[in-house]
């Protein structure tokens, strides 16, 4: 998929494939289950697993983000007091500078 059409998709096309990929995901742990899983199917697996993941930790990142901007404290895991944590490579923060309190 082009760059430019990612930007064009609509909420409802992104909780589509949301839907569509967690029953592949259901589907393909039912053939794990029953011991039918190819190789690739356990490499999508893990895919979509972390694609699930990643997805939840978003949601929990806005949240927080969220209450920070209604001067809620949150909790956030530091290294030192200066240190702002930079989690969007792993599928949270969309930016890298903390929110402005």
């Amino acid at each position: 998929m082009q760059e430019e059409s990612i930007k064009t998709i609509s909420a409802a096309h992104y909780c589509s494939i949301g839907k569509v990929a967690m029953e592949k995901l259901k589907s393909i742990q039912s053939k794990m289950q029953d011991d039918t899983a190819t190789e690739n199917d356990r490499l999508y697996a893990l895919l979509l697993q972390e694609i699930s993941a990643l997805a939840k930790n978003r949601m929990s990142v806005d949240a927080n983000e969220s209450e920070v901007s209604e001067g809620k404290k949150i909790w956030v895991e530091r290294t030192a007091a200066t240190h702002f944590p930079h989690i969007r490579l792993h599928g949270g923060a969309l930016d890298d500078d903390p929110p402005q309190r």
